[in-house]
Protein backbone atom coordinates (compact mmCIF):
# COMPACT_ATOMS: atom_id res chain seq x y z
CA UNK A 1 0.00 0.00 0.00
CA UNK A 2 1.75 3.24 -0.98
CA UNK A 3 3.18 5.69 2.22
CA UNK A 4 3.34 9.29 2.05
CA UNK A 5 6.49 10.34 3.73
CA UNK A 6 7.72 13.85 4.46
CA UNK A 7 10.48 14.89 4.77
CA UNK A 8 11.88 18.64 6.12
CA UNK A 9 14.32 20.44 3.91
CA UNK A 10 16.44 23.78 4.19
CA UNK A 11 18.46 25.84 2.65
CA UNK A 12 21.86 26.43 3.68
CA UNK A 13 21.23 29.51 5.63
CA UNK A 14 18.65 27.37 8.07
CA UNK A 15 20.64 24.69 8.51
CA UNK A 16 23.24 24.41 11.78
CA UNK A 17 26.76 25.31 11.20
CA UNK A 18 27.83 21.39 11.12
CA UNK A 19 25.62 20.44 8.40
CA UNK A 20 26.15 23.68 6.70
CA UNK A 21 29.86 22.34 6.22
CA UNK A 22 28.00 18.63 5.28
CA UNK A 23 26.43 20.82 2.52
CA UNK A 24 29.15 22.74 1.85
CA UNK A 25 31.09 19.76 1.10
CA UNK A 26 29.32 18.37 -1.33
CA UNK A 27 28.81 21.27 -3.57
CA UNK A 28 32.97 21.33 -3.16
CA UNK A 29 33.28 17.79 -4.50
CA UNK A 30 30.29 16.89 -6.68
CA UNK A 31 28.41 19.93 -7.51
CA UNK A 32 31.50 22.22 -8.64
CA UNK A 33 31.35 24.17 -12.27
CA UNK A 34 34.22 22.37 -13.80
CA UNK A 35 34.88 25.24 -16.30
CA UNK A 36 35.24 27.77 -13.09
CA UNK A 37 38.33 28.64 -14.66
CA UNK A 38 37.24 29.72 -18.19
CA UNK A 39 37.31 33.76 -17.06
CA UNK A 40 40.36 33.44 -16.04
CA UNK A 41 41.81 31.16 -19.00
CA UNK A 42 40.21 34.42 -21.19
CA UNK A 43 42.06 37.07 -19.30
CA UNK A 44 45.33 35.22 -19.67
CA UNK A 45 44.67 35.19 -23.76
CA UNK A 46 44.14 38.72 -23.89
CA UNK A 47 47.25 39.42 -22.06
CA UNK A 48 48.85 36.70 -24.03
CA UNK A 49 48.16 38.43 -26.95
CA UNK A 50 48.73 41.88 -25.96
CA UNK A 51 52.42 40.69 -25.05
CA UNK A 52 52.60 39.51 -28.40
CA UNK A 53 52.41 35.88 -27.69
CA UNK A 54 50.13 33.56 -29.94
CA UNK A 55 49.39 30.57 -28.50
CA UNK A 56 49.25 27.37 -29.73
CA UNK A 57 45.58 25.23 -29.74
CA UNK A 58 45.23 21.73 -29.25
CA UNK A 59 41.65 19.87 -30.44
CA UNK A 60 38.93 18.63 -28.25
CA UNK A 61 36.62 15.94 -29.93
CA UNK A 62 33.13 17.27 -28.68
CA UNK A 63 29.87 15.00 -28.04
CA UNK A 64 28.34 14.25 -31.82
CA UNK A 65 31.92 14.18 -33.36
CA UNK A 66 32.65 17.96 -33.53
CA UNK A 67 35.27 19.26 -32.72
CA UNK A 68 37.02 22.43 -30.65
CA UNK A 69 40.30 24.33 -30.98
CA UNK A 70 41.96 24.93 -27.10
CA UNK A 71 44.26 26.93 -26.73
CA UNK A 72 47.49 25.11 -25.13
CA UNK A 73 47.22 26.07 -21.82
CA UNK A 74 47.26 23.71 -18.72
CA UNK A 75 47.58 23.41 -14.65
CA UNK A 76 47.48 21.42 -11.78
CA UNK A 77 46.56 22.25 -8.16
CA UNK A 78 46.18 23.78 -5.81
CA UNK A 79 47.87 21.19 -3.00
CA UNK A 80 50.92 19.71 -4.10
CA UNK A 81 54.56 21.15 -4.61
CA UNK A 82 54.60 20.30 -8.34
CA UNK A 83 51.56 22.00 -8.56
CA UNK A 84 51.11 24.94 -11.17
CA UNK A 85 50.49 26.10 -14.65
CA UNK A 86 52.13 26.23 -17.95
CA UNK A 87 51.86 27.14 -21.75
CA UNK A 88 52.52 26.57 -25.32
CA UNK A 89 52.95 29.35 -28.22
CA UNK A 90 55.15 31.74 -29.85
CA UNK A 91 56.01 34.96 -28.51
CA UNK A 92 57.93 37.54 -30.85
CA UNK A 93 58.32 41.68 -30.40
CA UNK A 94 54.85 44.04 -30.29
CA UNK A 95 55.12 47.56 -30.07
CA UNK A 96 53.88 49.70 -27.36
CA UNK A 97 52.82 46.05 -25.47
CA UNK A 98 54.45 48.01 -21.55
CA UNK A 99 51.62 50.05 -22.20
CA UNK A 100 48.97 48.59 -23.12
CA UNK A 101 49.34 46.37 -20.97
CA UNK A 102 49.39 48.98 -18.08
CA UNK A 103 46.41 50.21 -19.63
CA UNK A 104 44.87 46.70 -19.23
CA UNK A 105 45.82 45.54 -15.91
CA UNK A 106 46.62 48.72 -14.27
CA UNK A 107 47.52 47.66 -10.83
CA UNK A 108 49.10 44.20 -11.88
CA UNK A 109 53.14 45.21 -11.04
CA UNK A 110 53.87 41.50 -12.15
CA UNK A 111 52.66 42.06 -15.53
CA UNK A 112 54.33 45.34 -15.51
CA UNK A 113 57.45 44.10 -14.93
CA UNK A 114 57.18 41.18 -17.31
CA UNK A 115 56.17 43.16 -19.87
CA UNK A 116 58.95 46.10 -19.20
CA UNK A 117 61.47 43.03 -18.93
CA UNK A 118 60.67 41.43 -22.10
CA UNK A 119 60.68 44.71 -24.19
CA UNK A 120 64.15 45.82 -22.98
CA UNK A 121 65.50 42.68 -24.67
CA UNK A 122 63.88 43.16 -27.17
CA UNK A 123 65.76 46.86 -27.21
CA UNK A 124 68.90 45.44 -26.65
CA UNK A 125 68.36 42.85 -29.60
CA UNK A 126 66.77 45.40 -32.20
CA UNK A 127 63.65 44.02 -31.57
CA UNK A 128 64.31 40.58 -33.40
CA UNK A 129 63.78 38.02 -31.04
CA UNK A 130 61.50 35.74 -31.27
CA UNK A 131 60.63 32.53 -28.41
CA UNK A 132 58.97 29.12 -29.21
CA UNK A 133 57.43 28.23 -25.80
CA UNK A 134 56.63 24.02 -26.04
CA UNK A 135 55.32 21.78 -22.79
CA UNK A 136 56.98 18.75 -21.96
CA UNK A 137 56.62 15.55 -19.35
CA UNK A 138 53.29 14.88 -17.40
CA UNK A 139 53.30 17.54 -15.10
CA UNK A 140 52.14 21.27 -15.29
CA UNK A 141 54.46 24.09 -14.02
CA UNK A 142 56.64 26.98 -15.26
CA UNK A 143 59.90 24.55 -15.71
CA UNK A 144 57.81 22.03 -17.65
CA UNK A 145 58.20 24.76 -20.36
CA UNK A 146 60.84 24.65 -22.90
CA UNK A 147 61.73 27.61 -24.27
CA UNK A 148 64.03 28.43 -27.57
CA UNK A 149 64.46 31.98 -28.12
CA UNK A 150 66.41 32.90 -31.68
CA UNK A 151 67.06 36.50 -33.02
CA UNK A 152 65.37 36.82 -36.69
CA UNK A 153 67.98 39.33 -38.80
CA UNK A 154 68.96 39.48 -42.38
CA UNK A 155 72.39 39.03 -41.28
CA UNK A 156 73.48 36.26 -39.61
CA UNK A 157 73.69 38.30 -35.91
CA UNK A 158 73.98 36.28 -32.53
CA UNK A 159 71.57 37.17 -29.05
CA UNK A 160 73.02 40.25 -27.54
CA UNK A 161 73.55 39.89 -23.24
CA UNK A 162 71.57 37.29 -21.08
CA UNK A 163 68.52 38.38 -23.42
CA UNK A 164 68.02 34.20 -24.26
CA UNK A 165 67.83 33.48 -20.57
CA UNK A 166 65.70 36.57 -19.53
CA UNK A 167 63.10 35.81 -21.69
CA UNK A 168 62.48 32.46 -20.67
CA UNK A 169 62.16 33.53 -17.22
CA UNK A 170 59.73 36.38 -17.60
CA UNK A 171 57.82 33.75 -19.59
CA UNK A 172 57.77 31.21 -17.22
CA UNK A 173 56.86 34.12 -14.83
CA UNK A 174 53.74 34.73 -17.12
CA UNK A 175 53.01 30.95 -15.97
CA UNK A 176 53.29 31.55 -12.66
CA UNK A 177 51.59 34.62 -12.36
CA UNK A 178 48.82 32.49 -14.26
CA UNK A 179 48.66 29.68 -11.72
CA UNK A 180 48.30 32.43 -9.03
CA UNK A 181 45.34 33.59 -10.49
CA UNK A 182 43.52 29.88 -10.96
CA UNK A 183 44.18 29.86 -7.53
CA UNK A 184 43.02 32.55 -6.18
CA UNK A 185 39.77 32.61 -8.16
CA UNK A 186 39.44 28.64 -6.84
CA UNK A 187 39.46 30.36 -3.31
CA UNK A 188 37.35 32.79 -3.74
CA UNK A 189 34.70 30.36 -5.62
CA UNK A 190 34.87 27.57 -2.79
CA UNK A 191 34.77 29.72 0.12
CA UNK A 192 32.04 29.54 2.20
CA UNK A 193 30.53 32.76 1.20
CA UNK A 194 30.61 31.91 -2.32
CA UNK A 195 29.14 28.64 -1.96
CA UNK A 196 26.64 29.44 0.19
CA UNK A 197 25.55 32.21 -2.35
CA UNK A 198 25.70 29.75 -5.07
CA UNK A 199 23.57 27.66 -2.94
CA UNK A 200 20.97 29.92 -2.06
CA UNK A 201 20.55 30.93 -5.69
CA UNK A 202 20.25 27.55 -7.49
CA UNK A 203 17.46 26.29 -4.66
CA UNK A 204 19.57 23.68 -3.48
CA UNK A 205 17.76 22.33 0.26
CA UNK A 206 19.32 19.51 2.05
CA UNK A 207 18.05 17.55 5.21
CA UNK A 208 18.96 18.61 8.74
CA UNK A 209 21.86 16.55 8.70
CA UNK A 210 23.25 18.65 5.48
CA UNK A 211 22.67 16.01 2.88
CA UNK A 212 21.58 17.13 -0.56
CA UNK A 213 17.76 16.40 -0.74
CA UNK A 214 17.09 18.29 -4.24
Amino acid sequence: MPQLIATTVYRIDELPEGAKDSARAWYREGGFDHDWYDAVYEDFQRIAEILGIRLKTRTTRLIGGRTLQDPSVWFSGFWSQGDGAAWEGFYSYRKYAAAELRAYAPKDKTLHRIAETLQAAQRQNFYQLRAEVSHRGNYYHAFTMAVSVSRHSVAAVEIVGDAESIVTDALRDLANWLYRQLEQEYEYLTSDEAVDETLIANGYTFTEEGRRFR
